[in-house]
């Protein structure tokens, strides 16, 4: 459904906006608000409702008069497709997905713009961060699917392993490349990844755009955010039968990690010196986890919340 009166007053825009949402209105409402306080407006915005029982018409239709916007109802696919289904109905030259649960910053559109003016870029991607009126395990969470001591830093750290690969809560392509790639092929886990390595396969120019950061609430408990890494670690696997090639040794650290945590109570039983080993390597790198999170957050609660946090993402991705 569209919202003809300001939607129709557009001249063609540079960006489309695509937003797929399942049953989260509330999320839409913060990312829309965010989307109006852009220092640069020349965007179109395309809400694509994954076969929601909860829907958000009635949010985005608050939204009708303060921003282009289009409001679309299908059934459910996952957001691969969906996003996919925005693409089809978009008119901007570049093609913009962002997560229901993201919120922008002012200039997140104006940093985009500074980086095209002087660079082409066939794609980009711009890392997370949690904000400050988030909960304080919404934050560890953020901390810890963005921190090099993680992650690798492969989800946006100017710091990383290996080369870029923008995630989808988070990220533009140019028409050219829905073009030639098709968009996403997988439904839901690692659609993202997948994308990416078809992108630089392709021989598309692929950036990290650093200024162009969006705060990302993720889970809102701590076993909602086990359920969504151990989907993320299925994803991964499923990219590794796709594109064998691209799986490395970093990927394999969660699995790992992992082993390592089940085998500490049988070194428990066989080798104390073993165990002893285990213990001060497992607590050196938990200790690292907390000083860390303690420099970038200042705060105690967030940090020992980081620590758990750390421990879920890596066993439940490595499980």
């Amino acid at each position: 459904m569209a919202f003809p009166p300001y939607f129709a007053a557009v001249d063609k825009p540079k960006y489309s906006v695509v937003v797929p949402v399942y049953n989260r209105p509330g999320e839409v409402k913060e990312l829309l608000e965010s989307l109006v306080a852009q220092t640069r407006r020349n965007f179109e915005v395309i809400v694509v409702e994954d076969g929601s029982t909860d829907t958000c018409e009635d949010v985005v239709r608050q939204y009708s008069a303060r921003l282009p916007i289009h409001y679309f109802f299908k059934p459910n696919t996952g957001p691969g497709p969906s996003r996919n289904f925005g693409y089809a109905h978009a008119r901007g030259d570049y093609f913009v997905v962002f997560d229901s649960d993201c919120i922008l910053p002012p200039g997140y559109f104006e940093s985009v713009d500074q980086v095209l003016k002087t660079t082409h870029v066939d794609a980009w991607g711009g890392p997370d961060r949690g904000h400050r009126a988030f909960t304080l395990s919404q934050r560890a969470m953020a901390y810890t699917m963005s921190s090099f001591l993680t992650t690798g830093g492969i989800r946006g750290g100017k710091k990383r392993v290996g080369w870029f690969q923008p995630r989808s809560f988070n990220m533009g392509i140019s028409r050219k490349v829905w073009e030639v790639t098709g968009g996403f092929r997988f439904d839901r886990s690692a659609e993202d990844i997948e994308l990416s390595i078809r992108m630089k396969k392709a021989g598309f120019r692929v950036e990290l755009i650093p200024e162009a950061f969006v705060y990302h609430k993720r889970r809102a408990t701590f076993g909602q955010f086990l359920r969504q890494v151990f989907s993320f670690g299925r994803g991964r696997a499923r990219v590794g039968r796709a594109h064998p090639e691209e799986v490395k040794l970093t990927h394999w650290f969660p699995a790992l990690f992992t082993l390592g945590v089940f085998a500490v109570p049988i070194l428990f039983l066989i080798s104390r010196p073993l165990f002893v080993i285990a213990i001060v390597i497992y607590g050196a790198y938990l200790l690292a986890i907390f000083v860390h999170s303690l420099a970038v957050h200042r705060s105690v609660p967030i940090a020992g919340l980081s620590v758990i946090s750390a421990l879920l993402q890596l066993c439940g991705y490595g499980v």
